[in-house]
């Protein structure tokens, strides 16, 4: 099986330590056009001051700038009810300023009111209270309410709700972004989730080579070594090297499988029956090989299982039936390739330890990943009765 690819997002950060969403609206460049249409208002409307008609317009002119603060307040800042009712308040305010000022800007406080409202309510109540200011404003002027309609004409004022149509052109657009940041953000956690279950993937896939190169090859040893301690104590001295030699085949063995694991874990392509020959070689096994069908080249990920496979059921065999012949036959059907690893019962008597109980599950689990099937039992008829079958079959891509 090759390395998991990972997506390069580098580690996994821990929850709450992600990269925070970007602000759709920077609420200091908010205050700034409210500012403007006070200052302007400020300092053109009249007359304001501290009696009389002055008295009026000064209130008038206070709650348009309340109204027109609200512009810059969070949207969560202002309940949807809250903010019905306080536009409304303001487009009443902003009427009645252009009919009591003689003179200056104050129309401008019914244009902004009138584009927020389209920002911050919902279209169909927007246009509604859009449709109001513009009726409102403009009737002030058309019926000659106040000394405003000596500055303004009456079309200024019907056209007070116009802006409305551009407040709901800019919150379908944040309602647009806000949901393309909410893909990107899904996308993310996502992707973090795609690259964690690669790394489990591949600690898996890690733990099934470890358990192939470390736990075999050191319990064949380890028995090795056991028996020359036996022998020892016997003073058979040709035996006793015959154990260590064979140790030493084996950790020369050991070294060529950690050869092969890192192949695998470096995607190189393995010549599967060159392999599998050599492995039978080292094993004790000549000429135990058989090939049916025509050699072809199979993909690396399906000759590294297939050389796992058998790997491990040659170490049962030798394991559990010391002595029994082995017989390995690899076939190339024409959509699949099937490896059979067949062992008669042991010839001699071995203590052996208990297993790991891995050996089945990895073997299964490296069939699983291919889409193959892999059946192993007892032989229960003919020569090899008594024995061990494990065959996995494996589909081509």
């Amino acid at each position: 099986m090759p390395a998991a690819k990972i997506p390069p997002h580098g580690p996994t950060p821990p929850p709450g330590t992600g990269p925070r969403p970007v602000p759709l609206r920077d609420h200091r460049v908010q205050w700034v056009i409210p500012a403007a249409v006070i200052v302007a208002g400020a300092l053109t409307i009249r007359p304001m001051g501290l009696s009389g008609r002055g008295l009026v317009v000064l209130a008038l002119f206070v709650v348009n700038c309340a109204a027109l603060g609200v512009r810059a307040l969070p949207d969560t800042k202002v309940p949807r009810r809250a903010a019905l009712v306080w536009f409304t308040i303001g487009i009443v305010a902003a009427a009645a300023l252009i009919g009591t000022a003689t003179v200056g800007s104050a129309y401008l406080f019914a244009f902004f009111i009138s584009g927020h409202i389209g920002y911050r309510l919902e279209t169909r109540q927007a246009l509604v209270l859009a449709l109001f200011c513009s009726l409102l404003c403009g009737g002030v002027l058309y019926l000659r309410l106040g000394p405003g309609h000596e500055v303004l004409p009456w079309a200024v004022g019907l056209a007070a709700g116009a802006p409305v149509l551009a407040g709901i052109v800019n919150r379908s657009h944040h309602k647009a972004v806000r949901a393309a940041l909410s893909a990107a953000e899904s996308a993310e956690r996502a992707a973090r989730a795609e690259a964690q279950a690669a790394v489990l993937t591949e600690r898996s896939r890690i733990a099934r080579d470890v358990h192939d190169v470390l736990a075999h090859s050191l319990a064949g040893i380890n028995m090795q070594l056991e028996l020359a301690d036996a022998l020892i104590d016997t003073g058979d001295l040709d035996k006793v090297r015959e154990a260590n030699a064979k140790a030493h085949s084996m950790v020369r063995d050991s070294l060529k499988q950690a050869q092969w694991t890192v192949h695998a874990l470096r995607e190189d392509a393995l010549p599967l029956v060159e392999s599998l020959t050599a492995m039978l070689e080292s094993s004790g096994h000549r000429d135990a090989l058989g090939i049916s069908g025509s050699v072809r080249e199979v993909p690396a990920p399906v000759a590294q299982n297939l050389l796992r496979i058998a790997q491990e059921a040659l170490t049962n065999a030798a394991r559990h039936a010391p002595g029994g012949e082995v017989r390995v036959e690899l076939t190339f059907a024409p959509s699949s390739t099937t490896l059979t690893i067949r062992n008669r019962a042991a010839t001699r008597t071995v203590t052996v330890g208990a297993g790991s109980g891995m050996g089945l599950i990895g073997m299964r689990e490296r069939v699983a990943l291919l889409g193959g099937s892999i059946t192993a039992g007892p032989v229960t008829e003919g020569p090899d009765q008594g024995g061990w079958q494990v065959e996995a079959v494996i589909p081509d891509e």
